[in-house]
């Protein structure tokens, strides 16, 4: 008896694989205390589920360094253990030094993100220019990256850091919601020392027209030679209710938009005027 053959069956034609092009989210953080300092190990946690976060870090404190980079001598990196699962990295050099390395040697991609501190210590008002931590934030936003600086207004290895955490969380969470953040965005973030449930909320304030009054104090080495020791006092000169040091000194967590472009355009409006070539 004949058999009936049966034609092959043609299968479907398999479907070219979609390949993925969305790119995980990067956050990058530095900081100037030091890449063993507390505040930065804090602000890890905050943020270490919200994408990929990256450690770059100065391997010893370069508080008041501004926005110092090494050109004189090599910069060295090692790998660091600071929380499991997240990538470490000490570096030799400054802040900013941190922030370019990580993008070229580290990364090989600019971050989404990049955060600096948790600061020990204030960087309201003028602080801002001397800061290394708000140095490594300004120049990520001079490279195009969105950056935030955060410090807690306490200098103790001790510090509480609860409150500073929570509102370092909240800030990174409603930038990561938005459809796209500004690439030169620069947010300079201070936490009044206070315990978490006495923070008022956030308050986006102007920087305060405050400044040291510094003073030189003289002293002899044990072979009678003077140096000098930097001391002074902060004198807050402005009475306005909308900047960081009054939201500070009433429990509002400190945010002021800052830039790198330094230009008085209301002074360069008036220069225009008087110098006429």
């Amino acid at each position: 008896m004949a058999t009936k053959t049966r034609k092959a069956e043609k299968k479907p034609a398999s479907k070219p694989a979609v390949k993925d092009t969305k790119q995980e989210f990067i956050i990058l953080i530095t900081n100037d205390d030091g890449v063993t300092a507390p505040g930065i190990r804090h602000l890890v946690e905050a943020v270490k589920d919200l994408g990929r976060v990256v450690v770059v870090a100065p391997d010893k404190p370069q508080s008041g360094m501004g926005h110092a980079i090494t050109i004189g001598f090599p910069l060295r990196m090692s790998k660091v253990k600071i929380i499991d699962g997240v990538e470490a990295w000490s570096c030799s050099g400054t802040p900013v030094d941190c922030v370019k390395i990580a993008v070229d040697k580290i990364l090989h991609r600019k971050p989404d993100l990049c955060l600096s501190g948790i600061n020990h210590g204030a960087n309201h008002s003028i602080n801002v220019i001397y800061s290394g931590t708000m140095s490594a934030a300004i120049e990520a936003s001079i490279e195009s990256i969105p950056s935030v600086g955060f410090s807690l207004l306490d200098y103790s290895v001790e510090a509480d850091f609860t409150g500073a955490k929570k509102y370092a969380r909240i800030i990174v969470e409603q930038l990561k919601k938005q459809k796209k953040i500004d690439r030169h965005l620069c947010l300079n973030v201070n936490f009044p020392a206070i315990p978490e449930p006495l923070i008022m909320g956030i308050k986006v304030a102007r920087q305060a027209y405050a400044k040291y009054e510094e003073d030189f104090s003289e002293r002899d080495d044990p072979h009678g030679r003077k140096y000098y020791w930097l001391t002074g006092a902060f004198v807050n000169f402005d009475e306005g209710k909308d900047t960081d040091v009054w939201a500070l000194e009433n429990n509002f967590v400190s945010v002021v938009p800052v830039q790198f472009d330094l230009t008085n355009y209301t002074l360069k409006s008036k220069l225009e005027k008087t110098f006429k070539w």
